[in-house]
């Protein structure tokens, strides 16, 4: 007991010192966004030199929401001898592969990929139509997306910078008045791109690839070997690939596309478990050789590990819980320093780690509204929901590692009516 006690009091220190730098990360980016200097994209850029574009639409089960972006991509406007569309019918057991059929018919710049062996998952799909595809870029969206028509020439032009290995456009959800969840889930939208992505690009440190509304080239990609399939968040993964290698990752805040947010708590529940336990597998897979790279700056390195750690704060903070009330049950803390601890946890997460209420009441004032910041305090009930399933999936993903497992790809359910 003697040598317990000490550890559980370094435990909560280190609790402590964690939820503090978490805290100070996102209010820099925060004042970097009100009023540091804005870094600008590319797409001021003209060039009739664009580069050969395969956009990838990985699909399972999407008769929902398959039409809606297969019509939306055929009225893109970049040059069509430089573009194709891959649509990715993947074990698809509804008529997501008769719906792909007809837009192929019809327009002949559709090439679908039907995947009926092998294994499904997005990562073995993608890795698959990497071997078709004739692009040099590679632009992904995931099936339930609307791609306005100028998005892929905003993401293509990017890629003349000779340093870009890919590049992330902004999501904003369309179906925020169905429910509370797409609510919360458009107010952390907003303050993750508008605010935390956004000061990240302007700094020079390590926006994020979010494995849609993006693009990479295509041989750098191939070069690193593809997506690793034990890896369920082959965005991250890719992230962290190309900076190690020497490539930039950029973000695109024009570059704005819609997405259909989940509308039920269970699906939210499997998703931010998925989200967590890929992310949480690129760091135990990548942090060695990651602060071992030589081609990041110190800067990069601890934004870097910040943003791998992310998944991992609430299964810290849910540990902290019980060693708090052990400490003070064992009399080594008095009930003063244990509500003050239990009100800094609270008060640490009461708005949602994802999208702290900083960055998310920035982002509501850039984008001209306010009013969904009275929202606010729903993300306490939002971030007790999270820390079970986000802990869940950190959990896993050192079981996957330890084991070497292969994970289980599982779909976002779909809410949209069948189009």
């Amino acid at each position: 007991m003697e040598m317990v006690i000490p550890i559980l009091k370094i435990y909560v220190v280190f609790v402590a010192i964690v939820m503090i730098v978490y805290t100070i990360r996102h209010f820099v980016f925060t004042l970097n966004r009100i009023s540091g200097e804005q870094r600008i994209y590319y797409q001021d850029i003209v060039d009739s030199d664009l580069p050969r574009v395969s956009v990838i639409v990985p699909m399972h089960n999407e008769e929902k929401v398959a039409s809606y972006i297969l019509a939306q991509l055929t009225k893109a406007d970049y040059p069509r001898d430089r573009f194709e569309i891959i649509p990715i019918d993947d074990h698809s057991e509804d008529q997501t592969g008769a719906i792909i059929d007809k837009y192929a018919s019809r327009f002949p710049v559709i090439k679908p990929l039907y995947r009926n062996s092998g294994i499904r998952g997005k990562t073995h799909a993608l890795n698959e139509a990497l071997q078709v595809a004739r692009g040099k870029v590679i632009v992904v969206f995931d099936a339930d997306y609307l791609p306005p028509a100028g998005i892929v020439r905003d993401i293509a032009v990017s890629f003349k910078d000779p340093e870009v290995g890919a590049v992330m456009g902004r999501v904003i959800p369309r179906n925020t008045k169905s429910k509370l969840l797409t609510r919360l889930l458009d107010l952390e939208r907003s303050g993750g791109y508008q605010v935390d992505q956004q000061a990240r690009h302007n700094m020079k440190l390590m926006p994020q690839y979010g494995g849609t509304v993006g693009g990479f080239r295509r041989d750098v990609v191939l070069s690193l070997g593809g997506f690793n399939p034990k890896i369920l968040t082959e965005d991250t993964e890719l992230t962290f690939k190309l900076v190690i290698a020497g490539w930039k990752v950029i973000y695109a805040n024009r570059a704005e596309c819609f997405e259909e947010v989940t509308e039920t708590w269970s699906a939210r529940a499997r998703q931010i478990s998925r989200w967590a336990r890929g992310h949480s597998q690129v760091m135990l897979w990548f942090i060695k050789p990651f602060l071992k790279s030589k081609n990041l700056t110190l800067g990069e390195k601890i934004d870097g590990i910040l943003l791998m750690g992310i998944f991992f704060i609430p299964l810290i903070i849910l540990v902290a819980l019980p060693v708090t009330l052990a400490l003070f049950f064992l009399g080594e803390m008095n009930i003063l320093n244990t509500v003050i601890i239990f009100l800094l946890v609270a008060a640490y997460n009461a708005f949602g780690n994802f999208a702290p209420f900083f960055q998310i009441g920035t982002a509501a004032f850039i984008d001209g509204t306010k009013s969904r910041v009275n929202l606010l305090p729903f993300f306490f009930f939002s971030f007790l929901y999270n820390i079970i399933y986000v802990s869940k999936g950190s959990l896993t993903s050192i079981v996957d590692v330890v084991f070497n497992r292969d994970p289980v790809w599982q779909k976002t359910t779909r809410f949209r009516q069948k189009g």
